[in-house]
């Protein structure tokens, strides 16, 4: 046998194509890894100024004149309303302005991301100095001391999205990426729902009880969990149940190539390029972090859309999975129904 008969029969044509696949999957984790995280700045951050009127005007002019756009600055009417802003997540700080003197409070919330915070406070410490005032900072939703750079939520959702996908993954390889039948797709499913459960409840307790990591009620926790893993395993057999076993890198791609870098996990949303702070909230990864951060420390607020968008991919993956389990066994019945009686 030639060399390049024995090149065909060790590579063959299916195999050359999954190498090339694996290749152009490695070669977008390092773009999309990279291009996001390379040079973390924030731009528009969501920021309130509280101020007298006449001093609100200039400020909110030479804030919006910043160089690189970092603040979306918006007037707020006093502190308290500030602080309840940051606990709803609509804003990601405020500067509360003394007109009798010369020291002003910065508004933080290192619980959303430590980086952020500390990027504000440098950024008003040298608009302060500019202006011969000084900024006492004060945390509103401080992030947990063992919760280093607030990074806990987002590595326990990238361990719920890694449980969903390997999980959806194990069950089609062990017996084929398309369901025979809806009766397997709804057993598949019915597995997934099991393992969400157990999963989300053990990502809870071990950042919560165990280690401490994590505030905020184990019982949310275990919840959002039970979404995520679920959301991500029924989007990886949807993708399986149409594309075959090439669906898996395609799960891989959109959870952790796309997903991760732009979830806000290692820096918050408002400090990612445009493209990754726009795909971010729509991919599990993202409203995941978002949704644990919120439950850890923002007593639960501004999780809806989140929510939502977990419960879409759920939603729409399962419903695939069952449709293409469905159309896979009519081609079956049509030849059955057309054969003769003899047959």
């Amino acid at each position: 046998m030639s060399l390049v008969d024995e090149l065909k029969s060790a590579v063959t044509p299916r195999a050359a194509l999954l190498v090339v696949g694996v290749f152009a999957l490695q070669l977008l984790f390092i773009a999309s890894y990279v291009g996001a995280l390379h040079h973390p700045k924030p731009t528009d951050v969501p920021f309130g100024v509280v101020a007298p009127q006449q001093v609100s005007t200039v400020l909110m002019e030479r804030l919006e004149k910043l160089p690189g756009d970092p603040l979306d600055p918006r007037t707020v009417t006093d502190a308290a309303e500030a602080r309840d802003q940051i606990m709803n997540r609509d804003i990601d700080g405020a500067l509360i302005v003394d007109p009798r003197g010369r020291t002003d409070t910065l508004l933080v919330a290192s619980g959303g991301g430590t980086v952020l915070s500390s990027a504000l406070e440098k950024t008003f410490t040298q608009v302060e100095a500019a202006n011969r005032r000084t900024i006492r900072t004060v945390d509103v939703a401080p992030a947990s001391p063992q919760d280093f750079d607030g990074l806990s939520a987002f590595y326990l959702v990238v361990g719920w999205c890694v449980g969903g996908y390997i999980c959806a993954a194990i069950l089609a390889i062990s017996a084929g990426s398309r369901p025979a039948n809806p009766h397997r797709a709804i057993i598949r499913l019915g597995a997934l729902a099991l393992y969400a459960i157990l999963g989300g409840l053990g990502g809870a307790i071990i950042v919560g009880p165990i280690l401490g990591a994590l505030p905020g009620s184990v019982a949310a926790l275990w919840g959002l969990g039970a979404l995520v893993v679920f959301a991500v395993g029924a989007a990886t057999l949807a993708l399986q149940s149409v594309f075959g076993i090439v669906g898996i890198g395609l799960a891989i791609l959109l959870i952790v190539v796309a997903g991760n870098p732009s979830a806000g996990g290692a820096f918050p949303l408002p400090m990612l390029p445009p493209f990754w702070k726009a795909i971010g909230p729509a991919l599990p990864p993202g409203a995941g972090t978002w949704a644990a951060r919120s439950i850890a420390y923002f007593k639960g607020n501004d999780m809806t859309a989140s929510m939502l968008v977990l419960s879409a991919w759920a939603v729409v993956g399962s419903a695939v999975t069952l449709a293409m389990s469905a159309l896979k066994r009519q081609p079956a019945a049509e030849q059955t129904a057309g054969a003769p009686s003899g047959a």
